[in-house]
């Protein structure tokens, strides 16, 4: 297969709070022999706290980071589902609102940018499962994932709005999606199917509704740990995030243990790829889950 080129946009959580994320990525990438740019003038997305905010500012600063892919012909790839959404929702915007695509261009002449929609916007987790293809990665496995139960979390942005997905990424379905399932299956995993997995970990609301936040983060662990899961693997940094670094606080609202390696969408596969336990970064993960790496 010819070389697939991806520009990056690592958001602003890899880069800081999530280093494991980027490390990982790139492993993937250079197992895989997939091409990555990083934008390395990127800014952050917005978060969706902007949005609510200011949405013209937000469509700017989104629109301004796809020109730097467009400058490079190359497809957007995000590795957060918060960053996929914004991205994804402000080229939606810009492709189906000539007026807005003007007003946002209009601005971005200021910093001598001009969006055009001429990249397309993708999480890492589709350029694999759509593009590289899963047979393909099946045949670069070294070490097969056979010995554990894995519970994929796909948390909300990076499955909905539905509208979305329709043209792209297989038209995953927001209530059954099967991608994350699939990919585990191709590193010869065994994917543990149970009812919270595409539901929300609660981060967005943290600190508007701590209780609520830890309620919907301890309904999913709780859910895929009944089910025999020995790890949890998500696409997304900030489900990471409240996944992994709140487990204790959980613990104390569901009344009951919970200690469950949560891993990183592409350290799962860098990890079946072969990639080194530095590479991985898995020393970075608050619940512990180096043990992983030597159970592999």
């Amino acid at each position: 297969m010819s070389q697939l080129k991806y520009a990056l946009f690592t958001g602003c959580t890899a880069k800081q709070s999530t280093p494991e994320l980027l490390s990982s990525t790139l492993a993937v990438a250079d197992k895989l022999g997939i091409e990555i740019t990083i934008l390395e003038e990127a800014s952050c997305c917005g978060a969706s706290h902007l949005q609510d905010f200011d949405e013209f500012l937000a469509h700017v600063l989104n629109a301004r980071n796809i020109c730097y892919a467009e400058k490079l012909g190359l497809t957007m790839i995000t590795i957060c589902n918060t960053c996929q959404l914004n991205s994804a929702m402000t080229k939606h915007a810009l492709d189906t609102n000539a007026d807005l695509k003007a007003r946002v261009n209009e601005k971005l002449k200021e910093v001598g940018l001009e969006y055009k929609g001429t990249s397309e916007i993708k999480h890492f987790l589709y350029c694999l499962v759509d593009e590289y293809g899963l047979d393909n990665i099946k045949s670069k496995v070294t070490t097969p994932l056979s010995n554990f139960n894995i519970a994929p979390f796909y948390g909300c942005h990076n499955i909905r709005p539905s509208e979305l997905h329709h043209g792209s990424n297989n038209g995953e379905n927001s209530y059954n999606p099967t991608s994350l399932d699939s990919l585990i299956e191709a590193l010869e995993g065994h994917p543990v199917d149970y009812e919270s997995k595409n539901k929300c970990c609660g981060f967005h609301v943290e600190l508007q509704a701590n209780h609520t936040s830890e309620v919907l983060a301890g309904n999913a662990l709780v859910d895929a740990i009944d089910n025999n899961a020995e790890m949890v693997v998500t696409p997304c940094p900030l489900c990471h995030l409240k996944m992994d670094t709140y487990q204790d606080d959980v613990a104390k609202v569901m009344g009951r243990d919970i200690n469950l390696p949560v891993l990183h969408m592409p350290q799962m596969v860098a990890l079946a790829l072969g990639a080194t336990e530095k590479e991985l970064g898995l020393n970075f993960h608050v619940s512990k889950a180096t043990q992983v790496f030597a159970e592999a």
